[in-house]
């Protein structure tokens, strides 16, 4: 298995300091955002526009023109509007991923044909109008729709991210035993298709959260999981990741860590 595909999560409107930034189209700091992300270690970078309701395409277009103008990493489109989505797709220089798709049935109808036209990857949640999936067993059949309902239209195994959906712990303490339990059967259900999570969600409402973040991380690699939304910049979490990589074999020879050793990487 390979490393770990990083989504870089933090151009995202959530977050005050982006917010403002959007709003009074900072260029500079945005751009900046996507420079550390690139230096720390991610392969997409996530970007999300939707605290701007009714005004959210305006400012993903800006947002992903100013993105692409900083770096050449391709970018995971953050929107849960197939109206915007299909507005802004064609922005994207390289091949992108759609975020996100779920069982709900306007949601389904909207942005899956926008997934096949565009040939776009696509992250997708298990959720659908009346339930988000809390147990493993529920995460699982959820899945199974999901990957049913992709591949009959026509999107490759590979190009589908499942997210089990982890719910923040302060909300119900058994969320990451029930989406670590679900990462390690959806794997071998369906081993060519990507397990990913949005991994702040975990630690929501939590003092410490890096620390959380990190225990978290290292539990799903060792069942299977082979991408996450989370931060970058979070050093210690990065570190845990090598490490974690380095123990499960997915590390050839060592080098991936040595080289993060080199770089001073390592740090706690």
């Amino acid at each position: 298995m390979q490393s770990l595909l990083i989504i870089g999560d933090r151009i995202n409107s959530s977050r005050k300091t982006l917010a403002k930034a959007i709003r009074e189209r900072n260029a500079f700091l945005v751009q900046e955002e996507a420079r550390i992300q690139e230096e720390a270690g991610a392969h997409y970078l996530d970007v999300n526009a939707g605290k701007f309701v009714g005004e959210e395409a305006e400012h993903l277009t800006w947002l992903i023109e100013v993105v692409q103008g900083a770096t050449q990493l391709p970018l995971c489109i953050d929107s849960p509007d197939p109206e915007v989505m299909r507005r802004v797709l064609p922005l994207a220089r390289r091949r992108p991923i759609v975020n996100s798709l779920t069982l709900e049935r306007g949601r389904m109808e909207g942005m899956l044909p926008l997934v096949v036209e565009n040939r776009t990857k696509v992250v997708a949640l298990c959720q659908d109008g009346r339930e988000v999936a809390t147990t493993a067993e529920a995460k699982l059949r959820m899945s199974e729709k999901i990957v049913e309902k992709l591949t009959k239209a026509g999107v490759p195994m590979e190009d589908i991210f499942i997210d089990p959906l982890l719910v923040p712990l302060a909300i119900d303490f058994r969320s990451a035993v029930e989406t670590l339990r679900a990462i390690e059967k959806i794997r071998r259900s369906f081993p060519e298709v990507h397990v990913t999570c949005g991994l702040r969600n975990v630690s929501h409402g939590l003092p410490r959260r890096e620390l959380v973040h990190r225990t978290f991380i290292v539990a799903a690699i060792a069942v299977g999981l082979d991408s996450a939304i989370l931060d970058p910049c979070e050093k210690g979490l990065m570190a845990a990741i090598k490490a974690a990589e380095l123990v499960q074999g997915r590390d050839d020879f060592c080098l991936s860590y040595i080289e993060a050793f080199r770089k001073g990487q390592l740090v706690e």
